[in-house]
């Protein structure tokens, strides 16, 4: 006998502001405990050390929440001179310490033009990047190095804010797997002194913003789970970027059924992915297969009510 899920249906995302100090999983957590929901999940994991733009997915937005792991970031980081650390954070042990030199806005600004557009990056081993099925940071932990391959990632931009006294803020966008600790530090190294960061805060991440982040306090502020649910984004939200396409209710049901239909597809070729929709109702995905005709990719577990 299958075991009842705890907790409400609940489907929607949620920009949360990630709060210093928590893991992404503690955080999810925490949002999961509050709107009662029951199931939940993150579309990209933040530092504990680091704030700010976490989405959170409940119920059957986490069946499209991998729409958002390739996604490009922006962030905003603080960069400390002179002092390196084991983990290229704040957090870390420090392990060299190195006088910094007289920088000025010139200075930073040359250097940061080496580190834009595609760039190599070795991975930290304070990282949940897997070595022969073990995590970096645990191997770290334990003071081991391993040999790890580098990474091709983009810097689409890095925009210097402020430089005051050995430290200067940066706003960077980039691309799915950059590490903006191994960014600081490989730009401490290029100026002669190391670094590492000191405060690191997710602006943007895919189609989502700041603008519409709420932390957890203000989410345990609202009176109650109606008040809740309403400052959720609809599902579709995390597939806005592929194209949609209007169905009959015969084809609707032929989809829900697990069986393609005739759909008028107009433009999108053979293997293209599409957004499905019956009387303005979100449905899932579906594949475009040939000329007028689609089947079902992925539904909600509502598209055959």
């Amino acid at each position: 006998m299958a075991r009842r899920r705890r907790g409400l249906p609940v489907n929607g995302v949620l920009l949360l502001d990630k709060p210093q100090g928590l893991s992404s999983n503690h955080a999810l957590q925490r949002a999961r405990r509050l709107f009662q929901a029951q199931k939940a999940g993150h579309t990209g994991t933040l530092d504990p050390m680091a704030t700010g733009l976490l989405p959170v997915c409940f119920g059957e937005a986490t069946k499209f929440s991998a729409h958002l792991l390739a996604a490009d970031k922006v962030y905003c980081t603080r960069v400390e001179l002179g002092v390196i650390t084991d983990t290229g954070d704040a957090e870390g042990a420090v392990v060299e310490r190195h006088e910094v030199p007289p920088l000025t806005r010139v200075d930073v600004e040359g250097v940061l033009e080496q580190f834009r557009g595609e760039i190599e990056q070795v991975p930290p081993m304070y990282s949940a990047l897997k070595h022969q099925g073990r995590k970096l940071y645990e191997l770290a932990r334990e003071g081991r190095t391993v040999e790890r391959a580098v990474r091709r990632v983009t810097v689409y931009d890095a925009r210097l804010l402020a430089v005051e006294g050995d430290a200067f803020e940066l706003e960077v966008r980039v691309s799915k797997g950059t590490y903006i600790r191994t960014l600081a530090e490989d730009i401490g190294r290029a100026l002669g002194c190391g670094g590492h960061i000191s405060a690191l805060r997710r602006l943007e991440t895919g189609p989502f913003t700041s603008d519409g982040m709420l932390g957890l306090e203000t989410l345990e502020a609202l009176p109650g789970q109606a008040e809740r649910e309403a400052v959720l984004l609809p599902v579709d939200v995390l597939v806005a970027h592929l194209p949609p396409l209007v169905l009959d209710a015969d084809a609707a049901g032929r989809l829900a059924h697990g069986q393609s239909a005739r759909v008028d597809t107009g433009a999108l070729a053979a293997g293209e992915t599409a957004r499905l929709y019956r009387d303005e109702a979100f449905l899932g995905l579906g594949t475009v297969t040939g000329p007028q005709e689609v089947a079902p990719k992925r539904l909600l577990s509502t598209a055959a009510d």
